[in-house]
């Protein structure tokens, strides 16, 4: 306490001396009025270029002035101009000091300022649906929702995440899904020089985080008997129907795609021994309208070994459409993939094993039979090796397991 008292003292004696050079300053005309309102002016133009969200666009042929947006919360943003850009800065001025909105901003208005940022970087609409459904259900609730920025440090921020979790009785994955909206706003908001430091650097869980039962390959992927049994069905219905999407399903136990790549491949993209995947399906989960970007979850494209049994599925299709995968000229859809499976599952009398269970089965698989963690990370398309090892279980039966432990031993 002794020491706060000393440090504001400090600080009156310096107004003080600052007050009376200015004073003296005055009275020796080395400063008029007009000046040090312009020098505050121009410090005040300074902070709005580094604060203000939106782009500052200088004049162009069909328009001669300075334009910008201002948003107001719960508004539209309205169109700024000027005939320069000194008098743009200076109506954003006005507009943010009756908004008291330059050094007060609140946790609220940087989630929305980034999540305007965030909106067309993003892959996919269904992205930022999930921010905002995150954001509503976790932050909206705490005490972060309106204080302001500049009030909030790493002590505030470990107080009312850590009630998140307590609260909502999270997982470790599924906090680390809701932590994402914190990366991006802190991070936007040291690129943009709102704050100094990242509060979230030092921001540690103390709380449990619900513990997850951990799945098996049992349940994680097709051990080899019932992969046997799998491709007798599959082939079976392929020459009853000669429905392409029964080689897509049993092509993709060689392939390991993402279901939304497996049915927006193209005949072009196959090549000698490879197949160069560079789009995917997704679906808008407003409007349930399932469509092809040209890229693929991650943005990369890749290439995916094309082994000789996958080449001889391959040799069954006629390969005239678009599409790899057609039927009556339309592309097939990740749903009627999964249909498949699930007529499979219920002719079986069996639970239902997802399309995306075939992707975990290719990648165990591979590593049952020693291929090297980094090149099933790359048929994969996963960015981060720990990724990877989330894919991979035991995909044999008891009786193969028993024998290689026997044989190791």
């Amino acid at each position: 306490m002794w020491c706060d008292m000393k440090e504001q003292k400090i600080r009156d004696n310096l107004s003080l001396i600052k007050d009376a050079l200015l004073q003296d300053a005055f009275l020796d005309d080395i400063l008029n009025m007009g000046n040090v309102l312009e020098l505050i002016m121009a410090n005040k133009r300074e902070k709005i270029k580094k604060v203000h969200g939106y782009a500052i666009t200088p004049p162009k042929k069909s328009n001669r002035y300075w334009t910008t947006y201002y948003k107001r919360e719960n508004e539209s943003r309205k169109l700024i101009r000027g005939h320069s850009e000194e008098e743009l800065l200076n109506k954003l001025i006005k507009l943010y000091e009756a908004d008291q909105n330059l050094d007060n901003r609140t946790f609220y208005q940087l989630y929305l300022e980034w999540l305007e940022y965030k909106t067309p970087l993003a892959n996919s609409a269904n992205t930022i649906k999930r921010h905002k459904q995150h954001y509503k259900k976790y932050f909206e609730p705490t005490k972060l929702h309106g204080i302001k920025l500049s009030d909030i440090d790493t002590l505030i921020l470990e107080e009312e995440c850590n009630r998140i979790v307590k609260t909502f009785n999270l997982s470790r994955k599924e906090w680390v899904n809701a932590k994402t909206i914190l990366n991006g706003m802190f991070d936007y908001a040291k690129r943009k020089k709102y704050i100094a430091d990242n509060p979230l650097i030092d921001m540690k869980i103390s709380v449990r985080y619900r513990q997850i039962v951990k799945k098996t390959g049992t349940t994680q992927t097709y051990n080899t008997d019932e992969l046997q049994e799998l491709n007798s069905y599959l082939d079976k219905m392929y020459q009853e129907t000669n429905d392409s999407s029964f080689v897509a399903v049993r092509l993709n136990f060689f392939l390991g795609l993402r279901v939304g790549e497996l049915v927006a491949l193209k005949p072009e993209d196959i090549l000698e021994n490879q197949i160069h995947v560079v789009r995917e399906e997704i679906r808008d989960q407003e409007t349930n309208r399932c469509y092809v970007v040209e890229h693929t979850k991650t943005s990369d494209d890749r290439f995916v070994a094309l082994v000789p049994k996958a080449k001889a599925l391959l040799d069954k299709l006629e390969m005239n459409g678009t599409y790899l995968f057609e039927r009556n000229g339309e592309r097939l859809t990740a749903r009627q993939i999964a249909y498949v499976l699930e007529k499979y599952a219920q002719s079986q009398g069996i639970g239902t094993k997802s399309s995306h269970k075939i992707r975990k089965t290719y990648a165990s698989r591979l590593n049952a039979n020693g291929v090297p963690l980094d090149a099933i990370r790359e048929q994969l398309g996963h960015a981060d090796l720990a990724t990877t090892l989330s894919y991979i279980y035991n995909p044999l039966t008891e009786k193969e397991t028993y024998s290689l432990i026997s044989g190791a031993l």
